[in-house]
């Protein structure tokens, strides 16, 4: 009996630790896959989504969501662009498992005490993050807000760093 709980737990243990897929740069091909979507709103403006897989960071995430903005601003001719609105979620909570430990005994037909102890942790690779800007493109002079970005100079710094979790 020993065996088969020690078994148990064991193979328990190993399915929750399975690892998340690795969030690689790239389109969106699954309605809730990692990867990047853009929806075009009006003439150089856009909003653009980056989702991770479990376990990528924000940091990630947010990354690839102004790398994926700079690659349509360049593609439609135009040089710099500002993030006009910025939303980052938890997408679910990933794959995240518990075990729990408890103990107890009994006794049939006399006066029984029972002492249970148990406790859970989170397994899994936590939640998946998704980023989601709304960016206005634009052509010429970069004006100097904080939230404006080079195109040339995020495709440059983040497109050639890119590197999976």
């Amino acid at each position: 009996m020993k065996r088969l709980i020690a078994l148990t737990f064991s193979a328990a243990l190993l399915s929750a630790c399975a690892t998340a897929a690795p969030t690689v740069y790239g389109p969106q091909t699954a309605a809730n896959g990692a990867g990047y979507s853009e929806y075009r709103l009006e003439s150089g403006r856009y909003r653009v989504t980056f989702r991770g897989n479990p376990g990528a960071s924000v940091n990630q995430v947010s990354d690839y969501v102004l790398l994926r903005s700079a690659e349509l601003a360049l593609r439609d001719g135009y040089d710099w662009f500002r993030v006009a609105d910025r939303v980052t979620q938890q997408a679910g909570t990933g794959r995240s498992s518990s075990v729990s430990i408890g103990g107890g005994t009994g006794s049939y037909g006399r006066t029984s005490v029972g002492l249970g102890v148990g406790t859970s942790f989170a397994l899994g690779p936590g939640p998946a993050i998704s980023s989601s800007v709304e960016v206005v493109f634009g052509k010429g002079a970069r004006p100097s807000d904080r939230d404006v970005y080079d195109a040339r100079e995020i495709v440059r710094s983040i497109g050639y760093g890119r590197a999976s979790v």
